[in-house]
């Protein structure tokens, strides 16, 4: 017998993620979340699971442990603890702290091990600063949400010897370099970094090669001055590196680029899929490239779930994964012939799974492959949610008068009756987008449907994963552009007697926030309102948000045009009650955006109410306090029901 999920569901979650395989390919170290309801914290633990069966085992209890790294010859395993470096042997044991606050004031970063296993680099601050202590700001990249205030401290590469734990700072300058990646042989290392005059700040970057025996070097640029580098990785052969990026900078797809080592222009590998590659990030999943023989594993953003792709002298073909399933990590082993994936699907919000590489045969460009399907080591779902069982998501395109066709999710139960009440949600991004498989974090999406409700998630203009022009259709013109991707499909549903236009709630996180401030002035359809991690406000987003900046020159481009697409710009038209959720120590949406929604509601008599979550960040819906992402749920829920019944 089975129940539907709840919101209280959330404190039983165990979330795997990060897998790292093991040389031989038999092990699979990965990171669990779970929750601590007594603490109201989250709980990071180092598990492990064997490629060969049987149960999954805790080898640490956190509750801050993260990123699992093994040693080149399966010895060891490196990972975070509470930002510092430790090693866990392969036979067991207790954890060894590698660095300490005495070595590593400011703490590490993600460990990546040399060629020969005797050092471990890793990007992390140059120094720390007291809480107390004056910030200086000189430039732009002064703050970064979840983290506050930064000052003039950069981050940093550092090299730690594992047999004495010395700990040498191999890069320095004014800017922010990235994750570190070691050369075949040992002797450099490639990583990004900042190239533009705010060099602190988001924006241009490249690919830079420095010697890993170097002290407080520059390094070496080898990327173009005006592109974007994200993840960098060495070929094996050593001759190029291999670089998520941009050869320009601006709003468009990352490419898989090979990235000559004589600085000249890199050569895009992935142009033909017309797809997002995927390095990786809270809220954006994908994974490292990695190599396998001659070919490349990589992720991509394709119809809203990010996939795992092959590129070989074949072209590229999507991996034997099941239709509609989402990859959020990946671990290659070539010797091995495995990758370790981490999947999610439309019964399970995610699971270890083993996929064979040497079995993947290319189905030809851009098309599935055949081979044996993965097989699943972890019942992470079966095991903290026994008998839960997932409302169905239902796929289903949209065509709208201009000919744009609007792909969008319906989730909904199939015994609800036509004609009940409807949900909108709106990603974030705007470069984001829903995925066809199930989602550990907008519970309010389960417990409205058990409640009657339909669920719409459209994938905007802007949204990842149909291909660059529409990627950046919005560009210069937010809202406008897109108000009709929400609107048309509404009042199609409406007009099929699916649901009620009486009784339609909107709702939407960050860019999704400032879509649903702008729909509620330009629209009268929505009975109630929930716009979270709100925008409203464009100038002063420019001088205040971590993002700012960017928004203002690449997603708007036209200072002119900064009050013309401010939701606040039209509040006089809005009329529907309206909750606004935001956290309290928000740097990239700042609380300064809610409290100027609210003021301009309230002072215009519409029925408003502002919660303020203290201390939690941009993205505290994803990791932040469970009694924060609880009280969220629970509160949307409550507004659009209460707003909607008649």
């Amino acid at each position: 017998m089975t129940r539907p999920l709840t919101i209280e569901d959330l404190y039983r979650f165990e979330i795997p993620g990060d897998p790292a395989l093991s040389p031989d390919g038999e092990r699979v170290a990965y990171t669990l979340t779970t929750q601590d309801a007594d603490n109201d914290r989250v709980i990071r633990s180092i598990w492990e699971v064997r490629g060969g069966g049987g149960p999954a085992r805790r080898l640490t209890h956190g509750p801050a442990d993260t990123a699992p790294r093994w040693s080149p010859d399966g010895s060891w395993l490196a990972f975070l603890r509470a930002g510092q470096l430790h090693l866990l042997s392969a036979d067991g044991g207790e954890a060894v702290a590698l660095t300490t606050p005495a070595r590593c004031p400011a703490g590490a970063g993600t460990p990546v091990w040399s060629p020969d296993g005797s050092r471990i680099a890793f990007a992390a601050p140059e120094a720390y600063r007291a809480d107390s202590a004056p910030v200086v700001i000189d430039a732009l990249g002064w703050k970064a949400d979840g983290t506050g205030l930064i000052g003039s401290l950069r981050t940093q590469l550092f090299v730690v010897e594992v047999a004495s734990g010395e700990v040498a700072q191999v890069t320095g300058g004014d800017r922010h370099v990235g994750t570190p990646s070691w050369s075949p042989d040992g002797t450099q290392l490639a990583f990004p970094a900042y190239t533009g005059p705010d060099a602190a700040a988001l924006g241009p970057s490249a690919a830079h090669v420095v010697g890993a025996g170097e002290r407080a070097s520059l390094g070496r640029r080898v990327g173009p001055v005006d592109g974007l580098a994200g993840p960098v990785s060495w070929f094996p052969d050593g001759s190029a590196l291999l670089v998520v990026g941009r050869a320009s900078f601006g709003v468009g797809h990352s490419e898989l680029l090979r990235q000559p080592l004589d600085g000249s222009a890199p050569v895009s590998l992935s142009a033909a899929l017309d797809r997002n590659v995927m390095g990786g990030g809270p809220g954006y999943p994908g994974a490292l490239p990695q190599f396998h023989g001659d070919a490349i594993v990589f992720c991509a953003r394709d119809r809203g779930a990010t996939r795992l792709y092959r590129l070989d002298a074949d072209g590229i073909s999507a991996s034997p994964l099941s239709a509609g399933s989402g990859v959020s990590g990946c671990s290659v082993v070539t010797k091995a012939g495995r990758a370790a994936v981490v999947v999610s699907d439309a019964s399970r919000f995610a699971e270890v799974v083993l996929l064979d590489l040497d079995a993947w045969t290319s189905g030809g460009p851009v098309l599935p492959s055949a081979g044996p399907r993965p097989v699943r080591l972890t019942d992470h779902m079966d095991r903290s949610l026994p008998g839960v069982a997932l409302h169905p998501v239902t796929e289903r395109e949209f065509t709208l008068e201009d000919g744009t066709v609007v792909h969008a999710m319906i989730t909904r139960a199939e015994e609800t009756p036509p004609g009940g009440p409807l949900l909108v949600d709106v990603h974030g991004g705007p470069h984001n987008a829903w995925a066809p498989h199930s989602d550990p974090v907008h519970l309010y999406h389960q417990e409205l449907v058990s409640r009657g409700w339909t669920v719409l998630t459209p994938n905007i203009r802007a949204s990842d994963g149909y291909g660059e022009a529409f990627y950046t259709a919005a560009t210069g013109a937010w809202g406008e552009t897109d108000e009709q991707d929400v609107l048309q499909p509404v009042a199609a549903l409406v007009a099929e007697g699916l649901v009620d236009q009486a009784r339609i709630a909107l709702t939407g996180y960050s860019y999704g926030g400032y879509l649903t401030c702008w729909l509620s002035a330009r629209s009268d359809l929505f009975a109630a309102v929930v716009p979270g991690g709100v925008l409203v406000d464009l100038t002063s987003m420019a001088g205040t948000s971590e993002e700012g900046h960017l928004i203002a020159r690449h997603e708007i481009g036209d200072p002119a045009r900064m009050t013309q697409l401010s939701p606040l710009s039209h509040a006089d038209a809005v009329r529907s009650p309206t909750l606004i959720l935001h956290g309290g120590a928000d740097d990239t949406c700042p609380v300064g955006q809610a409290e100027q929604w609210f003021h301009a509601l309230r002072t215009r008599d519409v029925p408003a109410r502002l919660v303020v979550y203290p201390g939690s960040s941009h993205l505290f819906l994803l990791d932040g306090r469970p009694s924060h992402r609880e009280d969220y749920s629970r509160r949307l829920v409550e507004w659009v029901t209460t707003h909607t019944n008649r």
